[in-house]
C-alpha cells in the first residue's frame, strides 16, 4: 500500500468509528422521542426540546453523511489498484447522495417556523406557518431523500464488489457490505416495507463499519521500517 495515503486511512477509520458512536444515540432518541405525526405536533416539539426535535429530523443523519463521504475517499485509496472504476463510481455516487440529502433535510427549516408559529398573533399566520411546515415535512420525505438513499445503497454494493476482487479487505467485509447494500435499496419512507427493512440493515451497516474502521486503521499505521512490508501483507 502508498504510505501517502495513510493519514487518510486513519481519517477514514475515525469516522466509521465516529458514525458507529453516533447510530447508537440517534436510536435512542428515536425511541424515547419518536417522531410526530402532525406539523403541529412536531412545532410543539421544536418548541420545548429544540435539539431533540432536529435529530428526530434526521439532523445527525447530516454528521453521518459527511463521515462517511470521508471513509468512502480511503475506500477508494485502498480498493483503487484492484477496482479503479468501481470506486471512482462508488465514490461518486456517495457524493451524489450526500449533496442530494443535504437538499431534502428541512430540520431548521421546521425549526424556525416553529418559532414563527410561537410568535404568531393572528389565526391567518399560524394558519401559513402550518402550510409551510406541511410542505417541509413532505420534502424531507420526498424525491430527494428518495434518490440519495437509493444512490448511497448503489455505492455500497459497488464497494462491496470491488472488496471482493481485492484482498484488502477480505470477502467477510465484502459479504456483509452486499447484504447492507441489498437492504437499503428500499428507502426508509417507502411505507412499513422500507422501515422493518432500513431496521434490519443496521446490523449489517454497524458490522460493516466495524470491519472497515479496523482494516482502515491497519492500514493506517506507520510501521517500523524493517516490517513495513509485514504490515501491508497484515
Amino acid at each position: 500500500m502508498d504510505a501517502t495515503w495513510k493519514p487518510l486511512y486513519r481519517v477514514g477509520a475515525a469516522a466509521a468509528v465516529a458514525v458507529l458512536v453516533l447510530v447508537p444515540f440517534q436510536i435512542a432518541v428515536y425511541v424515547i422521542q419518536p417522531p410526530p405525526g402532525t406539523v403541529l405536533d412536531w412545532f410543539t416539539l421544536f418548541q420545548t426540546h429544540a435539539f431533540i426535535g432536529l435529530v428526530d429530523m434526521d439532523l445527525l443523519l447530516i454528521v453521518d453523511n459527511v463521515l462517511l463521504a470521508l471513509m468512502y475517499l480511503a475506500l477508494y485509496a485502498a480498493l483503487r489498484g484492484a477496482s479503479p472504476s468501481l470506486m471512482t463510481t462508488a465514490v461518486a455516487l456517495d457524493l451524489m447522495a450526500v449533496t442530494t440529502y443535504f437538499g431534502s433535510n428541512t430540520a431548521f427549516e421546521m425549526l424556525s417556523l416553529s418559532r414563527q408559529y410561537a410568535a404568531a398573533t393572528t389565526e391567518a399566520q399560524r394558519e401559513v406557518a402550518l402550510a409551510a411546515g406541511q410542505a417541509m415535512v413532505a420534502t424531507w420525505q420526498g424525491s430527494a431523500f428518495n434518490v440519495s438513499y437509493v444512490l448511497g445503497a448503489i455505492a455500497i454494493l459497488l464497494t462491496a464488489t470491488a472488496m471482493l476482487r481485492s484482498q484488502v479487505f477480505g470477502r467477510a467485509a465484502a459479504y456483509v457490505g452486499l447484504v447492507f447494500g441489498v437492504l437499503s435499496l428500499v428507502p426508509a419512507s417507502a411505507g412499513r416495507l422500507g422501515i422493518i427493512l432500513s431496521l434490519l440493515s443496521l446490523v449489517p451497516m454497524c458490522l460493516w463499519l466495524i470491519l472497515i474502521a479496523r482494516r482502515l486503521f491497519q492500514l493506517g499505521r506507520v510501521p517500523h521500517p524493517a516490517r513495513a512490508d509485514e504490515a501491508d501483507v497484515r
